[in-house]
């Protein structure tokens, strides 16, 4: 057994791998920038699918809290016909 994935086969023929230096990668490149166009349009794109639905969502907590407050309200008492 040989070093790691050698497994003392006949040698493997018609096959190319090519490499770059890890030196001469640039895996950062372009990240900031390509963010500032294509990151805009993917959040715009994905805006209606979490806007309407949070919006949704808040409408219905502060008209909740609305008709909490008032129906424990001494208006919303007399209003419903309960007396303390």
């Amino acid at each position: 057994m040989g070093w790691w994935g050698d497994m003392g086969g006949p040698k493997q023929k018609g096959i190319t791998s090519y490499t770059i230096s890890p030196f001469r990668q640039r895996a950062m490149k372009g990240v900031l920038t390509g963010y500032i166009f294509n990151g805009y349009a993917r959040i715009i794109s994905q805006a209606p699918y979490f806007f309407v639905p949070l919006a949704l969502g808040y409408g219905t907590y502060v008209w909740a809290n609305k008709t909490d407050h008032y129906n424990n309200s001494k208006a919303g008492h007399i209003a419903a016909g309960e007396h303390h």
